[in-house]
């Protein structure tokens, strides 16, 4: 069993914070999901952590007590199209700044998962690497934002089974490129990421041309 792990519960002190994180980009397909979360400040769950770090059944236990005990939460999104055409780094930022401004509680201060950050929001920020293991806010969110995400690409599972989403969330593994380079790719690809390997692409345009 693993050790039980505390995170902090605020950065900034006697403040209105949110946490933010995103997920999936690094996915060959589907949008970039966002989520923020202001928690009391006496948060605590044994199991929370950054998402990655628990299994898919300890991030669907975690989500309604975060939903149910959040201050207010939010959860936003950045299509894949709206992706190609500005940057993935640029979608993960504008996905977050949507969840803070869906929040019904404007926060006073903002802790962001990872080294970089932009916002057209007047609210200060800190980048915190690896944010989602220290502290609990960022670590709501990124669970939010996963299974948030892992419920949207598995509904599209249903329209593209060949793509086998409901199993790879999107993600480039060997099965989705090999379905990728058998099927061609669809309106939620991600055009401008490197969809096939090198030794596949040559045949997907053979493929594709014919």
């Amino acid at each position: 069993m693993k050790p039980e792990v505390r995170l902090k519960n605020f950065y900034k002190e006697n403040t209105i914070e949110a946490g933010c994180d995103e997920a999936g980009r690094g996915c060959l397909a589907g949008p970039v999901f966002a989520a923020a979360v202001i928690l009391p400040i006496d948060f605590y769950h044994p199991l929370l952590n950054d998402s990655k770090q628990l299994t898919e059944n300890q991030r669907y236990e975690l989500r309604p007590i975060i939903e149910a005990e959040a201050i207010s939460y939010a959860v936003a999104t950045v299509d894949a199209a709206e992706i190609d055409k500005i940057n993935i780094l640029n979608a993960s930022f504008k996905a977050m700044n949507l969840a803070v401004e869906k929040l019904s509680k404007t926060p006073e201060h903002l802790i962001i998962d990872g080294n970089r950050f932009k916002t057209h929001l007047a609210i200060p920020y800190k980048c915190i690497i690896k944010g989602d293991s220290l502290y609990c806010s960022i670590a709501a969110a990124s669970i939010l934002a996963k299974t948030y995400r892992d419920d949207f690409m598995t509904q599209l599972d249903a329209q593209f089974p060949q793509y086998q989403w409901r199993k790879n969330k999107g993600y480039p593994t060997k099965d989705h490129r090999n379905a990728i380079r058998i099927y061609g790719i669809n309106p939620f690809h991600r055009l401008s990421y490197n969809l096939l390997p090198a030794q596949l692409e040559l045949a997907f345009f053979e493929n594709n041309s014919k």
